[in-house]
């Protein structure tokens, strides 16, 4: 009796499994997080942010020009409303930037010749030399995310560079079609409308507007993310990484702006350095933001796997055997010269316990004869 009342009671499965199921969800999300951080700093965070922020604003005034002298060339299909609302814009947002001498004399004449007549070798320089700093940056992009998947190196270094130019030309055409879009806001897109909707256009681009630009951003980090690799993830699994880069380039925009908001108070010399120094920041975090999300996939891939496809395992097998194909083949040893006779040293000497041909065991060791006496027993005594 004393046995059964000391023995444990056995525990319920169920509250066993509830509980280590509970564990695992504390320390999920703390393993991912810290695996994420240990694999950026490992695979230089910073300095892959910095080297694509570098190529972002080189890139960015051919980027303009060639883009402006395109919506010179296909004004009407916009119309001369739209035409005039990205003209406002750019001045608006050139004035933020730049001093109202720089503004008047030399941004808005540009921008109206190229706006209202088209300039083709602005259209063609322009692009030439953004397609060149714009493919070094999305370039130093797939090099992150290839690095941050352990893949580097898998596809030609020469294909990738390619790979990379044929991205950004595609960003580069959705760029052409959203900048007017983009340009045109909550206030004026409405208006393209017959007056009899415009009252319910108005309410829905009010209400889903910006939403809809971060939908539409995610998705296309998300599509990044995927294309960037040489043995890709489904494409569900670059969703989190980019809803995690919208959040930090969210949160560092925000502080960004307070920063500049409160430095701007401590003088003027510093407050007209804000502008370009907030540019430089602003570049670098949407690269920062790209960067971590990248690590944030390949964290989740590595804590849970994605299964493969059929098409995908083909694809790896092609590329596996690609690789041990340009790798060089191992040097073959020569083969050791067989002995002619196991049963004998290189001396002719026999080999010890080797069995000899007059039966299947080795001959016994002979026995020591005994000694020779002198004089032989039966001799008679002299």
């Amino acid at each position: 009796m004393l046995d059964l009342e000391m023995s444990p009671q056995p525990q319920h499965p169920t509250r066993n499994a509830t509980q280590r199921t509970g564990a695992m969800l504390r320390r999920g999300p703390l393993r991912l997080l810290r695996r994420t951080w240990v694999k950026a700093w490992g695979g230089n965070l910073f300095s892959e942010a910095a080297e694509a922020a570098f190529w972002q604003v080189l890139s960015l005034p051919p980027l303009l020009l060639g883009l402006l002298g395109s919506l010179g060339y296909v004004a009407e299909w916009f119309g001369q409303d739209v035409i005039e609302s990205v003209h406002d814009a750019i001045i608006e947002w050139s004035a933020t930037a730049f001093s109202s001498s720089v503004v008047d004399d030399i941004i808005q004449p540009t921008v109206e010749d190229i706006l209202r007549h088209g300039r083709g070798e602005i259209l063609t320089v322009g692009f030439l030399l953004s397609l060149w700093a714009g493919s070094s940056a999305m370039s130093s992009f797939v090099d992150a995310i290839t690095v941050a998947h352990d893949q580097y190196g898998v596809r030609n270094e020469v294909w990738q560079r390619i790979f990379a130019l044929l991205l950004y030309m595609a960003s580069l055409g959705l760029l052409v079609i959203g900048l007017p879009i983009l340009a045109l806001g909550p206030e004026v897109l409405p208006k393209l409308f017959p007056a009899a909707w415009r009252a319910d256009i108005a309410f829905w681009v009010d209400a889903f507007y910006y939403p809809a630009i971060g939908v539409l951003i995610v998705l296309a980090l998300a599509s990044l993310y995927k294309l960037a690799l040489p043995r890709k993830l489904p494409w569900h699994r670059g969703l989190p990484g980019a809803v995690l880069a919208m959040i930090v380039f969210l949160l560092s925009s925000i502080g960004l702006r307070l920063y500049i908001s409160w430095i701007t108070t401590t003088g003027y010399t510093y407050g007209a350095l804000a502008t370009p120094i907030a540019f430089l920041l602003f570049v670098f975090f949407i690269g920062l933001a790209i960067v971590i999300g990248a690590y944030f996939n390949a964290a989740i891939q590595e804590m849970w796997p994605a299964r493969m496809t059929r098409r995908q395992r083909r694809r790896w097998r092609r590329l596996e055997m690609n690789r041990a194909s340009a790798q060089p083949a191992p040097t073959a040893k020569p083969n050791p010269v067989p002995d002619p006779d196991p049963t004998t040293n290189p001396n002719g000497v026999p080999k010890s316990g080797v069995p000899s041909d007059d039966g299947d065991r080795p001959a016994p060791p002979a026995q020591p004869s005994a000694p020779r006496s002198r004089r032989r027993a039966d001799a008679p005594d002299a």
